[in-house]
């Protein structure tokens, strides 16, 4: 457990990054604070970890007050993950992944397979392992930074806007590993950011932050249906203004049935002559029962041309931080990542993850055509 009391944090006489404040975070929930720039969410953040000293108040972890620990123990108790990442270039994702567990000098049998367990719970390769960290994409290693934070199996995990440097793809599918992960592993994890459907599709409860002022803290359904005041009211209007369109209509209602897609077992050569026949620049890899598992885009096989193979398998080079959407999910869900994020189109999966379609730009354009008449 997480308690503020009284916490406030002064830069001088005058200058208030956090307004004196009361606040309980429980144990094993999922908390997002948000705000607009400057609004003192980092600095809420980094002052649970000392990274940030308070200037008034106390902060308890676990009932235990955070000036009486050491600061360096108090950190390697606390995952930390920022947008960044930190990988350190000279380290193989082997090394990257152990650090916490070498500095609080665990004994060999109990880092064994740490490395290895953790990996395959973002789905990646164990071979991943013995790379550095520039041979992996972006996506990838933000998922090396995530479970980093989880390899001393820290309960308290804090992130700061760990995705907002991603492409929306990216970020999709990462959201929906980090709240996987949290609810099988039961950590209590604070999230910053500043993307409200974020924290909608995050968090259990949202912390409000408004100059240095902690606006609203309540759970998702009491912030849609109950907004505090009008900057609450604000943040969440983008979501509200997307009830506009049909809010009954499934994204299986207006996909695409046909799909450009490449099994696992081809080759990058395999790949080229598809994109070539059907005039795509991407491709979804799917593997035998027509399971989504990533995709593969000729920028990247270009820009790889010469490590590559004719035989190159597209398990070897496909992107696996990809976001999909359920078949029955409401259109409504779909249309602000679409039309605002730079991709154009989301797979669509059935409950199996099969793929059975795409949603398209094209297709939510004719849904605003229909809106319009």
């Amino acid at each position: 457990m997480i308690e503020f009391e009284q916490v406030a944090k002064k830069y001088g006489k005058t200058a208030i990054a956090v307004q004196p404040c009361d606040l309980t975070i429980e144990d094993d929930q999922f908390i997002c604070i948000i705000g607009t720039s400057g609004s003192g969410k980092t600095t809420l953040l980094r002052m649970i970890n000392r990274m940030t000293e308070p200037s008034e108040g106390m902060i308890k972890i676990n009932g235990q007050d955070a000036k009486n620990l050491n600061e360096d123990d108090l950190r390697r108790k606390i995952g930390y993950v920022i947008q960044n990442i930190g990988l350190f270039p000279h380290m193989t994702i082997r090394e990257n992944i152990m650090i916490v567990p070498k500095l609080l000098k665990w004994s060999n049998d109990k880092q064994a397979g740490i490395a290895e367990r953790l990996i395959q719970r973002v789905d990646l390769p164990l071979d991943f392992l013995e790379r550095k960290p520039k041979n992996l994409s972006g996506g990838q290693q933000q998922r090396i930074g995530v479970i980093r934070a989880l390899a001393a199996d820290q309960d308290i995990i804090l992130m700061d806007e760990p995705f907002g440097a991603l492409d929306p793809i990216t970020r999709e599918a990462l959201q929906e590993m980090i709240k996987g992960l949290q609810q099988e592993m039961k950590k209590t994890i604070v999230f910053v950011t500043h993307d409200m459907d974020e924290a909608i599709k995050l968090a259990d409860k949202i912390i409000i932050m408004d100059h240095g002022e902690i606006v609203q803290y309540a759970d998702v359904t009491t912030i849609l249906e109950h907004p505090a005041n009008d900057f609450v009211e604000e943040l969440i209007g983008k979501r509200k203004r997307n009830s506009y369109y049909n809010i009954e209509m499934t994204v299986e209602a207006l996909m695409v049935p046909q799909v450009e897609a490449i099994s696992l077992s081809k080759s990058v050569t395999d790949a080229i002559r598809q994109m070539s026949d059907k005039k795509v620049d991407t491709l979804l890899v799917v593997d035998d029962q027509k399971c989504l598992k990533g995709f593969v885009d000729i920028n990247f096989i270009e820009r790889n041309i010469s490590k590559l193979k004719p035989m190159t398998s597209i398990i070897e080079i496909m992107e696996r931080d990809t976001a999909s959407v359920n078949k029955k999910a409401l259109v409504a869900d779909v249309i602000e990542p679409l039309i605002n994020h730079t991709f154009k189109y989301l797979p669509v999966v059935d409950d199996e993850e099969h793929l059975v379609g795409i949603v398209t730009r094209s297709s939510l354009v004719s849904l605003v055509q229909e809106q319009l008449k």
